[in-house]
């Protein structure tokens, strides 16, 4: 079975659809799949649930989405980066579950276990419980989560074999591997593409089935997010 598609829109043919419940890789701007979000950017789907950590920044990663009002809804930890967002969600424009970030990442590694749903304190006692289920455990409160299944998956990794086997590169492992099990279908975009067997065992951090499509972006422009600090008065 060929896995290898030549772009990141053909990659995407025949998979996308309006409506979707769609779960993106990456942490802030760091391994997300960037062809990918431009190719679902040009497919001109609609109407997107959108499960990611972060929602890019103005005019990058997911936030390209949000400029073209692709998404209307997000599953998200942390948006604090981006003014569309912002404006979008205070204007009522754009629907937002706000998740816990542990949390979050649970619901994606559940959802890829075949875990229907689980149990966490994280939220108890806040709005994150509202209209959720509530359980005692050895004398302790804990709220259920339900896990999350994407139709679609789009993930970042640095190297893939022809058999879908991945490795990703230091912090680009972050929500890359749970939302690629997550996914019903998984499209991975990677830098690099080797024969099948070339990636030792050990070196294996996803095996190949939960990859469906694989694309090459061999020069992603990786963009690095920078503190900026106030340059110190002078004495």
């Amino acid at each position: 079975m060929n896995k290898i598609y030549p772009s990141a829109a053909q990659a995407l043919e025949g998979i996308v659809k309006d409506g979707q419940l769609m779960a993106v890789g990456g942490f802030g701007l760091c391994g997300i799949p960037e062809a990918l979000i431009d190719a679902l950017r040009d497919s001109g789907v609609k109407g997107l649930t959108v499960i990611s950590n972060n929602a890019g920044v103005d005019g990058f990663g997911l936030g390209k989405l949000l400029e073209t009002r692709q998404i209307k809804r997000m599953i998200s930890s942390y948006v604090g980066e981006n003014k569309e967002f912002e404006r979008q969600y205070l204007a009522g424009e754009l629907e937002l579950e706000f998740t816990p970030q542990g949390t979050l990442a649970e619901k994606l590694r559940a959802g890829g276990a075949g875990i229907p749903a689980f149990f966490t304190k994280t939220g108890v006692g806040t709005m994150v419980a509202e209209g959720k289920e509530l359980r005692e455990f050895d004398g302790e409160t804990y709220v259920m989560e339900r896990s999350l299944v994407p139709d679609v998956a789009l993930v970042k990794a640095h190297r893939a074999d022809k058999s879908g086997n991945l490795q990703f590169r230091y912090t680009a492992r972050n929500f890359n591997p749970a939302v690629a099990m997550a996914g019903r279908i998984t499209i991975v975009e990677v830098e690099e593409i080797v024969e099948t067997g070339a990636i030792e065992p050990d070196q294996v951090h996803l095996p190949g089935i939960y990859a469906h499509r694989i694309v090459l972006n061999a020069n992603p422009e990786k963009r690095i997010e920078k503190r900026t600090i106030r340059a110190k008065a002078a004495a």
